[in-house]
């Protein structure tokens, strides 16, 4: 039986950062995914600033559009543009980012095993045994980042508590659509879909459009991207790579680790209720799961579940204010696309994701006083992210 001392199921951000953090401080890592690489996944591609600003290297390499331009529009009526100085979010393809990220794992000194299917997770009095293509695997910690629909969470009766949201994208190539229109400048079309929005992301020869909503517009989403696409002057005709995908969102009671297994990523549930997004959110709980194995092999800690703790305190303000403001945008949304529209918010916006604070309630002045605005919005929808608020401290 080979012995590690972490295995890490599944190569994508979440995965492939936190084989990357361990290997790095020794520790014997094996990070398995059951795909072949490169592969590619749903996904927008954007790396917001504060998600760079996490990672221990650049991503340079795998960079194809700096964006500093955001055009906002509200169900294809009216429409305004921001501008920043320094990039915001930085555009990339995922069968680029996930081979770049598990190729870095692999130089410091991981065991990358493309091709190999965990099919079974077994927790253990000194830790878990599993099955990698057939054959029998010990660590002393896994952590799960194997997705959606993955294994680990099931393994450790950790699948429960989720709602999910839906998305529908598809690829335009460049010369079908204007380059000079798109290159370096995020197109954001705000409650033309319920519960969330449409986009064009720019690429090095394409542009990625998109519609995300509730998981109940799943039936519809053909019909939204559709007409996203005609309201901007896109061939339906051109689309290519057409997919949809679930995004899987936390309940604030859901449980993150047993024992010394831990889910990571979108394994975790860990996506933005209000942007979509789930590399941020992936990064920094490969951070915190890789930390908390290491006191574990250290001896520190006799198994992951403080993970869990540390984790829904750094989340805790974010998630409370994103699902504030996806109702207050449901519910409200002249009155909150104005309330985008004022300087103010904006900065509040710019500096969240670009890093320069780490929560929302670390905003002070003007900008706070702004997103209050929309937290009186949310109270008066329903307010659920107040449940997220109780972890922090």
């Amino acid at each position: 039986m080979e012995r590690f001392d972490v295995l890490v199921v599944g190569a994508g951000p979440s995965g492939s950062t936190a084989a990357y953090r361990l290997a790095r401080e020794g520790a014997r890592v094996l990070l398995a995914d059951r795909a072949r690489f490169p592969r590619d996944k749903p996904c927008g591609g954007g790396l917001t600033m504060r998600a760079v600003r996490l990672l221990p290297f650049s991503v340079d390499p795998v960079v194809e559009d700096r964006t500093r331009h955001v055009e906002f529009g509200l169900n294809f009526g009216s429409r305004f543009e921001r501008h920043t100085e320094e990039p915001l979010v930085l555009m990339t393809q995922r069968s680029r980012l996930d081979s770049f990220l598990a190729e870095r794992a692999a130089r410091a000194g991981a065991d990358f095993r493309d091709g190999a299917k965990v099919t079974e997770v077994e927790p253990t009095e000194s830790g878990v045994v599993a099955r990698v293509n057939g054959t029998k695997v010990a660590a002393s910690a896994v952590l799960g980042a194997d997705g959606v629909n993955g294994l680990a969470a099931r393994a450790a009766g950790l699948d429960g508590g989720r709602d999910y949201g839906v998305a529908l994208e598809a690829n335009v190539p460049y010369g079908v659509v204007s380059r000079e229109r798109y290159q370096g400048r995020l197109c954001l079309e705000l409650a033309n879909v319920p519960g969330g929005y449409g986009w064009v992301f720019p690429k090095a020869d394409h542009v990625n459009v998109g519609v995300g909503g509730w998981e109940r517009e799943g039936p519809r989403m053909r019909e939204h991207l559709a007409r996203f696409c005609r309201e901007y002057a896109i061939p339906e005709s051109a689309l290519e790579s057409i997919r949809g995908y679930r995004l899987p969102l936390l309940h604030p009671g859901a449980r993150l680790a047993h024992r010394r297994l831990a889910l990571i990523g979108d394994a975790a549930g860990l996506v933005d209720p209000l942007s979509g997004d789930g590399i941020y959110e992936a990064f920094l709980s490969a951070k915190l799961a890789a930390g908390a194995a290491l006191d574990l092999l250290a001896g520190r800690t006799q198994d992951l579940e403080a993970y869990d703790w540390e984790l829904r305190r750094a989340l805790s303000s974010q998630l409370a204010a994103a699902w504030g403001a996806k109702v207050a945008l449901d519910r409200f949304p002249r009155l909150t696309y104005g309330l985008v529209r004022t300087p103010y918010l904006w900065k509040a916006v710019v500096s969240l994701i670009g890093g320069e604070v780490p929560s929302p309630s670390a905003m002070r002045g003007l900008r706070r006083t702004s997103m209050r605005f929309v937290e009186a919005l949310a109270r008066a929808a329903g307010n659920p992210g107040r449940p997220y608020k109780t972890a922090e401290t």
